[in-house]
């Protein structure tokens, strides 16, 4: 009898924790779906997908991909992602590290040819580029702004912004976010593969993962249902403007263009090892480098601030705000892609984590 009302009481202990953790999930789902409820073109443009345990919870958009001509923003409009694009590098250079093709550690002369700056080939590593830690150079500042931007359309025409600069620090001994590095990881998938960077990515991860709306467009071509950037820095009364600060094509760094759910289908490929094997994966999410806020891994962000460990990048320019977040423990993943520059998706990001790393709390 004593063993028959244990077993009753165990039963019930486990049945109660799991209806009171199902109850604060439905708790929880209910604060995101009113949140998001609260939300209109006034206080954000864009898009935000929630996906929960691999599937979409909820994708909302609000606002106008073109505000002049009012036409409103949809699943299918593709936003510039900015240096979530970094990300998708990362991965092109660590399948070719899984095939045994480059070794993250030697200097990048035993892949590079065609590089002004032998230093730079000479005691710069893969891994110093994937972690921001080669000194290399920032590519879009205000020589690239100077320059005439049609002239950007591969890989190499980047070059002359940063390949004849000094290192800013010597290899490996300090940390300095920049695109250079990654321009750099975009030509070493081009020596060793003998492809276009473009096509490499296209054939090993957007036609594979059915990632159809992800290009790297040429912004001066004809781009349908492509969302305009819109800035608050460009007048000094900070009222809204038109880009023109545009970039004409991707680097290894910035640019591609892309939808939330192509960039969910991203997440969960990365997440579930389809892109690389369980050791390469936990190889690219292992903590690294401390950034200004996170730490990060091999071209991503792994953000430990919060209750739970959040991966994934974000990205901004003018015109340009967005963020991929997975939450490892909770099993969310949000992606939050914005055509304006103001605070929106700052609050947007900010209401996610403070809500969803509590759900670690209750564990």
């Amino acid at each position: 009898m004593l063993r028959k009302f244990r077993l009753f009481l165990f039963l019930l202990i486990i049945f109660s924790i799991h209806n009171f953790y199902s109850q604060n999930n439905q708790d929880l789902d209910s604060e995101i779906i009113s949140f998001l409820d609260t939300l209109n073109s006034e206080t954000f443009s864009g898009i935000i997908l929630v996906g929960k345990n691999d599937s979409i919870f909820e994708e909302r958009t609000y606002g106008y991909s073109n505000i002049e001509n009012k036409i409103k923003i949809d699943n299918n409009t593709k936003f510039h992602i900015a240096s979530i694009t970094k990300s998708f590098t990362a991965v092109g250079i660590l399948k070719l590290y899984e095939e045994g093709k480059i070794n993250l550690n030697k200097p990048i002369g035993n892949y590079l040819d065609s590089y002004p700056n032998q230093k730079v080939l000479d005691s710069v590593t893969i891994h110093q580029l994937l972690t921001h830690t080669a000194g290399t150079k920032a590519i879009y500042g205000e020589k690239y702004q100077n320059s005439n931007k049609d002239r950007y359309r591969k890989l190499q025409d980047y070059l002359p912004l940063f390949a004849n600069d000094s290192l800013a620090f010597s290899p490996g001994s300090k940390y300095e976010y920049n695109g250079g590095g990654f321009v750099l990881l975009g030509l070493i998938i081009q020596e060793v593969t003998g492809e276009n960077y473009y096509d490499y990515l296209q054939k090993n991860i957007f036609d594979p993962l059915g990632m159809n709306h992800t290009k790297a467009l040429e912004i001066d071509g004809i781009n349908y249902n492509t969302a305009e950037g819109y800035s608050i820095y460009i007048n000094k009364d900070k009222s809204l403007a038109h880009n023109y600060y545009y970039i004409s094509k991707a680097s290894g760094a910035s640019a591609h263009y892309s939808t939330a759910e192509d960039l969910f289908k991203f997440s969960k490929a990365l997440r579930n090892y389809q892109l690389l094997s369980k050791n390469t994966t936990d190889l690219m999410l292992e903590p690294k480098v401390k950034g200004y806020n996170t730490f990060l891994g091999y071209g991503i962000d792994i953000d430990k601030k919060y209750e739970e460990t959040i991966v994934g990048h974000s990205g901004g320019w003018y015109g340009i705000r967005c963020e991929w977040m997975d939450f490892l423990d909770s099993n969310y993943t949000v992606i939050i892609l914005s055509n304006i520059d103001n605070d929106g998706k700052e609050e947007v990001s900010n209401f996610f984590k403070s809500k969803l790393t509590k759900m670690k709390e209750l564990k």
